[in-house]
């Protein structure tokens, strides 16, 4: 219950207090610095429109993000089942290929969504 504490109240935050909006939180030093949108770039915009029910909003701001807690959110379930009925818990092994696989994802999109062809999967600017 506490993990699920500790990822939901900043959620929450995020749900009630919007991205969106000018003001509200400190702007990517990345994209300030050089232009580039990074690849946590719209990040809270992803998470406000997720708790709004909103997938496809979620997904332009930040497909990778969208990925990402889909994943976490599959371990925790199954993490919470384990939990529950004494089994188990998820193993969770990550070598050296799929590091680099997840590296290799983190910079093609970065790459893809600062050219024009990935214009899609850029957030809007506030």
């Amino acid at each position: 219950m506490a993990a699920l504490a500790a990822v939901a109240l900043p959620a929450l935050y995020v749900s009630v207090v919007d991205p969106n909006a000018p003001g509200h939180y400190p702007d990517c030093p990345f994209l300030a610095a050089t232009g580039w949108w990074c690849p946590g770039c719209g990040g809270l915009r992803c998470v406000h429109a997720l708790t709004h029910g909103d997938l496809t909003g979620a997904l332009h701001d930040n497909a990778v993000a969208v990925l990402l807690f889909a994943v976490l959110a599959v371990l925790w379930l199954r993490w919470g089942w384990a939990a529950l009925t004494g089994g188990q818990g998820p193993r969770i092994s990550v070598g050296a290929r799929r590091w680099a696989l997840i590296a290799l994802l983190v910079v093609v999109f970065t790459v893809v969504r600062n050219l024009p062809i990935g214009a899609g999967l850029v957030p809007p600017l506030v």
